[in-house]
Formats: structure tokens, sequence, C-alpha cells
């Protein structure tokens, strides 16, 4: 029997939202999910310390409906886990095409091509961002 494709999602994931479910539900569809969680020096390495520690927020992730394994995203630059798992797909909402990711992202499609994999770009969620939620929260405080 065929191994079922093994599907990368990248995500810091420190205040959950219906966009993080989107990009789970979408690769799903897909394969067995593997969800890449930036460790907390990897997030504060490009915005501030997550509010939860890696463990808690892993503790989350891992309970969502369709997340098969979760492993630590070290850095920005995801290139050594797809070197070390070589997904079949990666699933990035589309956020990543423009500004400081957009090296990354030619760097992953490059990388992953090598092994026939292939990125899927989900159309970014609309209307919800962790960072339009802390501003809320600094709104009301």
């Amino acid at each position: 029997m065929a191994q079922e494709n093994l599907v990368y999602v990248p995500m810091a994931a420190d205040i959950v939202h219906p966009g993080h479910i989107n990009i789970i539900r979408i690769a799903a569809q897909y394969g067995r999910v593997m969800v890449g969680l930036f460790t907390d020096e990897a997030i504060a390495s490009y915005k501030r310390v997550p509010y939860m520690p890696y463990e808690q927020r892993k503790a989350v992730i891992e309970n969502i409906k369709g997340v098969s394994e979760v492993v630590p995203q070290l850095t920005r630059d995801y290139a050594d886990n797809l070197k070390k798992y070589k997904p079949r797909y990666m699933v990035h909402g589309t956020d990543w095409r423009e500004g400081p990711l957009a090296d990354v992202r030619a760097k992953a499609i490059a990388l992953i091509a090598e092994w026939g994999g292939e990125i899927i770009e989900p159309e970014y969620t609309q209307g919800v961002s962790s960072s339009m939620i802390q501003q809320k929260i600094r709104d009301r405080g």
C-alpha cells in the first residue's frame, strides 16, 4: 500500500484563529498533515516573544482535527525541515507572496521541486490575523 502523502504546514499559531483552521482543513485534503510549529526563538527572531510557550501551542495544534503530527520549526527558513521530511506538499497562505517572506517562498518552491513536491497556496483568510486580534486587545485595554 502506498504511503499517504505528507503535507507540511508551517505556522506560529500563538493566537489560533479561523485562518489556521482553514489552512489545516485544506492541507488535510492532500494527505497526512505535519505542522511545522515555530519555536519561541524562531517567532521572537522576527516579531515579539509568543504569548504561549512552544509546548502549550503544540498541545493546542496537535489536538486540532486533521493534524497528524507537530514538529519544531526552528527558523523562518523552511529549508531544514523540508529537506528532513521531504513532504509531497507544503501548504502556505498567499500572504507570503510579497514582503519579508517572499525570499523564503522562492527558496521553498525551488527546494520542494527537487523531489517532485508542490506548494499549495490557498487564499489568505481575510479579516483575521494574530496581529489584528492583538490590536483589538490593545484597543480595548
